[in-house]
């Protein structure tokens, strides 16, 4: 390959005698094609290159990894190859046209709103943003294969399970601007949405902390004998967090009907995984807590929708956790606290936007059926902007909750200490009303 020639050339720079140079350097131009291939052609696309498990291949069954299987490499399954081609029909989730059309207007929705609140953030209009660029498919061919009163403990990277869900732009803008309309009353920081309707637990910041949680949670729909599953999605940097550990041990031992959900993205907050862990990714570990796990292409919605599905069906059915490990790369920022060009090239990054994207490959699979077009395309870039922004300028303009949202929910009945402080708080602001904004909330 390409690399391997650079590598071989500089090495003889460095420490061939310069006779030798002369004579051998030349011919690297002459070298057999297998070689000198470019990372950019589709013998080579077609081999996984996700940074969180490098040594790998793709499959094309859905296989789990049974802890008593003694195989080493863990395939990644997927059903589409990068330019939307079903590879076997016998996989193909035979999903209905406008249920497709929905995920990928939804994937391209999430992403406006991504950009749009993420550069509201660098105008300092909100305090803090994640966007899900590269990672769409994750969230849409999960949330499609569970079922809605299944109950879903996020990290702080799901929006679009819940955007699938049912939960709006407005509620998206709302808990972001922590205005009166936030169904989190403006209690959390922007992103850590929750939705008791829509069976979505509130993003904690604090990493790892819902998987010992989704452990309980499962146990307790087993005790309680209902026919539904938890679904803990985390990150590769959560899967080193000691509570990972106590999550799945637990799980495993007490056979709770919980679906572990690994977005192996390559990267924690600036730490790739080769600094993370030096096992074979996340799934193998699988095998050491005793548990059912499998290895999806996270780009490829359709593989994610097929292996979920199936996944939850082991959790509910035979009352066992599953752990599924879906392969993808985080285009984006950490965070807007992040600054990713320190700990990664620019062409690592331009592959996966422009080679490899999970928004893409859903496009070109219904651009090869005859379903989207380039003037479906625009149109539906101008709609969706329009959406976003309307919902950006409703929750921009929308009163910040009023002061008593302080003291209340957190006991059933507001107890005498806080009715109490509840009162001096009311006669602090009315002594020195310029020193507090109160036009910019909601009245008692």
């Amino acid at each position: 390959m390409a690399y391997t020639t650079w590598i071989l050339r500089s090495v003889l720079q460095r420490t061939a005698p310069r006779v030798l140079r002369s004579r051998i350097i030349p011919h690297f131009r002459t070298l057999p094609k297998f070689l000198s291939t470019s990372f950019s052609t589709p013998e080579y696309n077609e081999k996984p290159r996700f940074p969180g498990a490098l040594n790998c291949e793709f499959t094309e069954k859905i296989e789990f990894v049974d802890p008593s299987d003694p195989r080493g490499i863990i395939p990644v399954y997927r059903v589409m190859d990068r330019r939307g081609t079903i590879i076997d029909e016998g996989h193909d989730p035979k999903l209905d046209k406008d249920m497709i059309i929905d995920m990928y207007k939804k994937m391209t929705l999430l992403n406006t709103m991504d950009r749009v609140l993420y550069e509201s953030q660098r105008q300092g209009r909100i305090s803090f943003y994640m966007t899900a660029y590269g990672e769409e498919a994750t969230h849409f061919g999960s949330a499609a294969g569970l079922h809605s009163e299944d109950l879903i403990m996020g990290q702080y990277r799901e929006a679009g399970v819940l955007m699938w869900r049912g939960f709006g732009l407005a509620d998206f803008m709302n808990q972001c601007y922590a205005n009166m309309h936030d169904v989190g009353k403006g209690r959390q920081m922007p992103v850590h949405y929750g939705s008791k309707e829509h069976n979505f637990v509130t993003i904690s910041s604090t990493l790892a902390t819902q998987m010992p949680q989704a452990s309980g949670a499962a146990y307790a729909y087993k005790r309680l004998g209902k026919p539904n599953c938890v679904v803990c999605y985390f990150g590769d940097g959560a899967a080193s967090e000691g509570d990972a550990h106590a999550a799945m041990n637990f799980a495993a031992t007490l056979d709770a009907p919980v679906l572990f959900f690994c977005r192996n993205n390559g990267y924690a907050i600036s730490t790739p995984t080769h600094d993370q862990y030096r096992g074979d990714g996340i799934a193998c570990r699988g095998r050491s807590y005793g548990m059912l796990a499998i290895r999806v292409d996270g780009n490829d919605v359709f593989a994610v929708y097929n292996v979920t599905k199936k996944a939850r069906d082991i959790a509910v059915k035979e009352s066992r956790p599953v752990l599924v490990e879906a392969m993808t790369y985080r285009i984006g920022h950490h965070s807007t606290s992040d600054d990713s060009s320190v700990y990664r090239s620019l062409k690592e990054v331009n592959y996966w936007d422009k080679e490899d994207h999970p928004i893409s490959r859903l496009r070109y699979y219904l651009e090869n059926k005859g379903w989207w077009d380039q003037n479906q395309e625009q149109d539906w870039k101008k709609e969706a902007r329009l959406q976003v922004m309307k919902a950006f300028s409703e929750a921009e303009k929308a009163l910040k909750p009023s002061v008593k949202e302080l003291f209340y929910d957190v006991y059933k009945e507001l107890p005498k200490h806080l009715e109490e402080q509840y009162k001096e708080c009311l006669e602090q602001i009315a002594k020195y009303p310029h020193e507090y904004p109160t036009e910019a909330h909601a009245k008692d």
